[in-house]
């Protein structure tokens, strides 16, 4: 609606990305919802739209195109609307190593879960400094503090980029004296789609439930800290306890333990 804040979120058709835009519209921001299945988005936008009576538009975009971050941000200019939030959601887990797969497949997924979260930022940085107002959040991973394991190849890489660049852009807006707050969501084992499209359903379902977290507070955490400017936040006591762990292991002992358990929630074959 006019007046509203927007929330730009990619990876919108389903678990935390349609997580995020259900609370965002829950606090009276209107939202862009963008990712290649429109049908999900469109039935998305309906019942944001019937529930919390705000506007919510749909981009259909493969993020693995080259010039769809350009598009996304042109369709939204046309609309008239200028992003005061954003959230870079979208992704997917790579199944097999990387001696494995193609290197399609492995430009693909650096383009969608790292290239395209930091041009988004980068092309949409000016527009909210000028405004001085601008809230980005990285969906980034637990799995960005462990060390790297068979079948983790560019996932754990591109996820502690995330967190890197997520640091950096915040302390870049602190130092500038800008109201613009950057922050890495790092989630562990989450209830989504996610282990389902990348074909680890069955092994991830042998993990304690202790382990697992719905989308719900780990959006509620993501959004909470990044109001706050906290540049990193990891949801959840448990994986606060890995993250910290992480840090204090000896680094061959991380490594150990990494290859002994990195098969039991990763397809490597």
């Amino acid at each position: 609606m006019a007046g509203n804040r927007l929330a730009l979120i990619t990876g919108a058709s389903a678990g935390i990305g349609a997580e995020f835009a259900r609370q965002y519209a829950a606090k009276g921001w209107d939202v862009a919802l963008t990712a290649r299945r429109l049908d999900r988005l469109d039935g998305l936008a309906r019942e944001i739209e019937e529930k919390y009576k705000v506007s919510a538009m749909t981009i259909s975009q493969d993020l693995a195109r080259e010039g769809a971050a350009d598009t996304i941000i042109h369709e939204l200019k046309e609309a008239g609307r200028h992003v005061d939030a954003l959230v870079n959601n979208a992704g997917y887990g790579l199944p097999g190593t990387f001696l494995n797969t193609s290197w399609k497949e492995q430009a693909d997924f650096i383009r969608v879960l790292y290239t395209v979260p930091i041009e988004l930022t980068h092309k949409l940085l000016p527009g909210m400094a000028e405004r001085n107002f601008g809230r980005i959040i990285n969906v980034a991973s637990l799995a960005g503090y462990a060390p790297g394991s068979s079948g983790h190849t560019l996932y754990a890489s591109v996820k502690a980029g995330l967190i890197k660049f997520s640091e950096s852009v915040q302390a870049e807006a602190e130092s500038a004296g800008h109201d613009i707050h950057c922050t890495a969501l790092c989630p562990g084992f989450t209830w989504t789609e996610f282990h389902d499209v990348n074909g680890t359903r069955e092994m991830t379902n042998e993990s304690p439930e202790w382990m697992w977290m719905e989308a719900a507070p780990v959006v509620k955490a993501g959004l909470e800290g990044v109001a706050r400017g906290q540049p990193v936040v990891v949801p959840g006591m448990v994986n606060k306890g890995v993250a910290t762990l992480t840090r204090i292991l000896p680094e061959p002992v991380g490594r150990a333990i990494m290859k002994k358990q990195g098969k039991r929630f990763r397809k490597v074959d």
